[in-house]
């Protein structure tokens, strides 16, 4: 719709550097390959107008396939200082490579894609500060499972949350990145980290090396707090007694110390059999988070256990699928029993074809991923979904039981015997380097003026917008209105 508003317009080319991506018509079906050419072949029409009209008016398009925008931005875009806008709310990833990403609606992107100035409401700034270390089996998804239940999905409103103390370096770019994101379901405006040097390695890992040492340059003038800044709001994280979360059901607010999860669970009679659980997304597909992972699925191999649960993996762009594949971790989730999915958001926004479950079924799935409201994953609003870690996820589906602490409780061996699973442990970065990729990209052309927009005039899905009259200056009054909602309301 962005881009059919901005062809009306009737501008040339956009304004500023501009990007379209292709993640949402991807249905999780049979697995990466199945399902991405099943897409290609289905939106073919709306893949041939975004090629082309990104062409003609000068925008980048990454190809379906190519992974999550979020993660693209990431691992491409984003850097220190940045200021981007995106048509997503979990844009704010990007935050955890200091910058400052807000989701926007798509009119406001035309505007800025026309050169038009971009406002909002001043924001409030909160205040997150973290002390002690991250270590054991808390990750930073646990960070912001303990803000949003402190918060609650209304309480970022209007604001800014900036992170500071002594306990970020202990946090990874990607882990940053991954509260930065969910972010929005505390209904925050943008989420930031202060530049450090775990920016530095994720910069210099993916080839930015030079932006690096730039912002290093910059760090303290203008990519740390202001000495003796004052926070309208001060929020208080101890890391080192920070217990890992599993937040749900219905909402991301609603959190549950893994040590509470399972008397909380049977008090209020929630289905206790884990029927699926679902890891990666934009939220949860770094390296980190796979390897962590694996290293919780490597243990289950080598007792004979496989996942009691279904299992899916859904890595967040071709670099990290290529990656993991190449260093065996993606193998590791299939001996286990997992599936890996295609780059693109699938489950996450309900691109689920499930089939285990019809809808009115009462079960539970626990998910890597970032929101949980009524329906979000499957359309079934009798679908308990509960959002935790990658490695927690992992371990609740060797166990197939949402009451199991992988802290304190036993696994049970092929053999019979009893184990406990150590703390999940992995990389940070890939040691070898992210695997090179044949870029799924298309570069903008110097002039596309010459170039046509593929539109088929019979399309049911696509039409092209007529511009609308010249405003006449006069305010528009007595309007209907369409619909009126009251709740927790998500996109």
């Amino acid at each position: 719709m962005a881009i059919l508003q901005f062809m009306s317009s009737g501008l040339p080319r956009v304004a500023v550097p501009s990007t379209v991506h292709c993640d949402h018509l991807i249905i999780a079906r049979e697995g990466s390959h199945k399902d991405l050419f099943d897409a290609t072949v289905t939106n073919k029409e709306v893949y041939d107008f975004l090629a082309s009209a990104s062409a003609k008016y000068g925008l980048g398009f990454w190809h379906p396939g190519s992974g999550i925008i979020h993660q693209i931005m990431l691992e491409n875009y984003c850097f220190p200082g940045a200021l981007i806008i995106g048509t997503d709310s979990h844009t704010p990833n990007g935050g955890g490579l200091g910058g400052l990403c807000i989701g926007v609606g798509g009119a406001d992107a035309v505007d800025v894609m026309a050169g038009l100035s971009w406002e909002l409401k001043c924001p409030k700034v909160i205040g997150v500060e973290l002390t002690g270390k991250m270590s054991g089996w808390t990750s930073p998804k646990d960070v912001i499972l303990k803000v949003a239940d402190i918060l609650t999905v209304k309480g970022g409103t209007g604001s800014i949350i900036e992170y500071f103390g002594p306990g970020v370096d202990s946090i990874s770019c990607t882990g940053m990145a991954t509260i930065c994101n969910m972010g929005a379901e505390i209904g925050a405006t943008t989420s930031v980290f202060p530049f450090n040097d775990r920016m530095v390695d994720f910069l210099q890992a993916t080839g930015r090396k030079d932006i690096a040492q730039l912002a290093s340059n910059y760090k303290t003038k203008l990519l740390s707090p202001d000495k003796n800044c004052v926070y309208d709001r001060v929020i208080h994280i101890d890391l080192d007694k920070l217990e890992p979360h599993v937040n749900g059901p219905y909402t991301p607010d609603l959190g549950h110390p893994i040590s509470k999860l399972k008397e909380q669970a049977l008090a209020a009679g929630w289905p206790m059999e884990i029927s699926v659980g679902l890891i990666g997304s934009c939220t949860n597909s770094s390296y980190e988070d796979m390897s962590r992972a694996a290293s919780i699925a490597r243990q289950a191999i080598n007792h004979g256990v496989k996942a009691k649960s279904k299992f899916t993996i859904t890595p967040g762009s071709e670099q990290i699928h290529a990656t993991i594949e190449r260093d065996g971790l993606a193998d590791v989730f299939r001996e286990i029993g997992g599936l890996v999915l295609a780059n693109a958001c699938g489950p996450c926004i309900g691109q689920w074809a499930r089939r285990d479950k019809k809808k009115g079924d009462r079960n539970t799935i626990v998910t890597s991923y970032n929101r949980n409201f009524t329906g979000r994953n499957d359309a079934n609003p009798a679908t308990h979904a509960f959002v935790a870690s990658p490695e927690v996820v992992t371990a609740l589906v060797l166990a197939g039981d949402l009451g199991f602490n992988p802290i304190t409780d036993d696994l049970t061996a092929a053999d019979g015997s009893k184990f406990k699973l150590h703390p999940p442990t992995g990389d940070t970065l890939p040691q070898s380097g992210f695997q090179s990729v044949k870029p799924l990209y298309q570069p903008p052309p110097a002039d596309g003026s010459d170039l046509k927009v593929i539109v088929d005039p019979k399309s049911e899905r696509l039409q092209v917008l007529e511009p609308f009259a010249r405003w006449d200056g006069k305010d528009l009054l007595d309007m209907p209105i369409l619909i009126k909602v009251k709740g927790k309301c998500t996109t």
